[in-house]
């Protein structure tokens, strides 16, 4: 059985609510290549457009692609624009951050846009923006699909608020080009919607799974294909998710299943509505991991979730062994005694 090609989406460490712990983040991908996972990096997970502006992104970009210590791709947007803007406008700015990404060597992945979501008319909106970015990329990318549960100001992306429809269109710009895209990243959280949609891409375009709820059965595959991942529960999961995968690239399905299936009550625990709120919990998990000195996220986001939901999330992380109990219950009794 093949090896999964797998990305680890990983969140940055906080000095404080408006700096990032270079040291302590750049550790924290050591970690996730350590267990043998690619990282993903300056995404959602890391707070993109959420407390992580794009000259920190950039930055942290360069940074983590100069560590040179294992596979890596990064994320392409346009959340530098400001003001009223128009589709040259778009195409510039993913332009200059897909400039930044090829030049630190990273794989570039191209989010979803906010601004494009914005003033897009039709579905040939969308295919002259990614058509001509797509024109001027060096090597085969990652394309992105985020929906309206992680960020409710992309819906109608690829120009149709109804999934088929918006599917198609998707589907439709990747023909065009499909030497120059590698994979497409979806996160719709509809399992049944990605299996009907990697069957369709063309040979040799990846699906790279972004379904933090369904991703076992995903990965795992049928007699048809299967998902490769680029998941942000991977950051919390790492080792866990790395033993699991072993089992599968040596055809042991259900040890695979074995080891990953305890980690998905968690991961939908740390998904769930609101959504987009889900980096508290990663974030708290690292801290309780011992993967960092602080609680604490950009723009103050670890204030997000209430303790009930972070008390759940800790249940949840002893019993798909992601923590060490007697360590994670000395900060959560700290953190609870500083409140």
């Amino acid at each position: 059985m093949s090896e999964r090609v797998v990305f680890a989406a990983a969140h940055v460490v906080a000095k404080d609510e408006r700096t990032v712990d270079w040291d302590a983040t750049l550790a924290f991908r050591h970690h996730l290549w350590s267990h043998g996972l690619g990282v993903a990096e300056a995404m959602d997970t890391a707070q993109r457009g959420m407390g992580l502006d794009w000259p920190t992104a950039a930055e942290l970009i360069r940074r983590s692609a100069g560590e040179k210590a294992g596979r890596i791709c990064a994320g392409v947007a346009t959340d530098h624009l400001t003001g009223e803007v128009g589709l040259d406008d778009v195409v510039k700015a993913y332009s200059e951050q897909l400039d930044v990404v090829q030049e630190a060597g990273a794989q570039p992945v191209l989010m979803c846009s906010r601004q494009l979501a914005a003033v897009a008319k039709s579905p040939e909106d969308y295919a002259e923006v990614y058509g001509t970015l797509l024109d001027r990329v060096s090597e085969p990318v990652v394309l992105h699909w985020l929906g309206t549960a992680f960020d409710p100001a992309l819906r109608g992306y690829w120009g149709a608020t109804d999934t088929a429809a918006a599917t198609d269109n998707f589907l439709a710009i990747i023909a065009e080009r499909p030497d120059k895209v590698d994979g497409v990243k979806v996160s719709l959280l509809d399992a049944d919607h990605e299996i009907d949609l990697r069957r369709r891409l063309p040979a040799g375009v990846r699906c790279y799974t972004g379904d933090d709820f369904n991703y076992p059965e995903l990965i795992a595959g049928d007699s048809e294909g299967h998902s490769d991942a680029l998941l942000g529960i991977f950051d919390p999961i790492a080792p866990v998710a790395a033993k699991a995968l072993k089992k599968l690239a040596e055809g042991d399905i259900d040890g695979f299943h074995r080891i990953i299936g305890p980690t998905v009550p968690l991961s939908r625990h740390l998904f769930s509505v609101p959504t987009y709120y889900y980096k508290t919990g990663v974030v708290f998990l690292a801290w309780l991991a011992g993967h960092q000195e602080r609680f604490v996220l950009l723009d103050g986001l670890q204030s997000a979730r209430s303790v009930e939901h972070l008390a759940e999330a800790k249940r949840l992380a002893e019993i798909a062994g992601v923590l060490d109990p007697e360590f994670a219950e000395r900060r959560w009794q700290q953190w609870l005694a500083s409140r």
